[in-house]
Parts: C-alpha cells; structure tokens; sequence
C-alpha cells in the first residue's frame, strides 16, 4: 500500500462556515455521496468525518493523515523474533523503515510483517538450494 501524504485543508471562508455549523447543529445522521450514492456512515467514521468538519466550521485550518500502528523496537523485535540489535542494525541499513520521535525509533508493524513475508520467501529459496546440492 502507497504511503499517502498528509493533506491540508484551509480554513473556511465565514460565510461557508456559517453555513456548515448551522447544518451540524444536533447532528446525529451523516450521510455522504460517493460517486452519486448515498452512503450512511458507520459511527466510527461519522464520528470522524463530523469531527472534520466542525472543525472547518469552526474556521480552523484541517490536516488529515493516516494513523498506522507504530511499534517500539522492543515490540517490533519481539513481533519479529528477533534481537533488538539486529532490529536496529535493519532499520540503519534501511532494510526496514523507521521513523523517529525524538530519538525513538516507531517502527510500523506493516512494515515488519513485510519484511518478515520477505525472510520466509528467502528461506524457501535457501532450501531449494540446499536440496539441489
């Protein structure tokens, strides 16, 4: 899956707005139309999208950007079975991607269960090898 970018939003103009909030008022029924069908939305993402868009009525500036599950090295090594020290030598070489918070290394759990898909791979490639010697 592509790593989308954030996406940033201006504020509203007042009269936009206005017109916005006064239709959120009291609220609890959201429907949308994706490509000309009306979709009710589950709470979740309701709960979400109203979130959104009190937001621009309330005249704030929105960006929005994906939220994937980060792991600490310890989690990200225990998930891989493997040391911590290998783990960090993985993400140094860029074989596994890391971001960092401060100093700490998150690592996404997405990006470990690929790497993870990609070492059973090899070890299927490593015993044919073996089998033809």
């Amino acid at each position: 899956m592509p790593t989308r970018i954030p996406l940033s939003t201006p504020a509203l103009p007042a009269a936009q707005a206005a017109t916005l909030r006064r239709a959120l008022t009291d609220r609890e029924d959201v429907t949308v139309f994706v490509d000309g069908t009306a979709m009710r939305l589950p709470a979740e993402a309701r709960d979400a999208v109203v979130d959104l868009l009190r937001r621009l009525a309330d005249g704030d500036a929105v960006t929005v950007t994906s939220a994937a599950e980060t792991l600490t090295t310890s989690q990200a090594a225990a998930a891989a079975g493997i040391s911590h020290t290998y783990l960090r030598n993985l993400t140094d070489a860029g074989v596994i991607p890391v971001e960092y918070r401060g100093t700490h290394r998150r690592i996404r759990s997405q990006d470990v269960a690929a790497w993870l898909a990609t070492q059973k791979g090899d070890s299927k490639i490593d015993s044919a090898d073996k089998d033809r010697d």
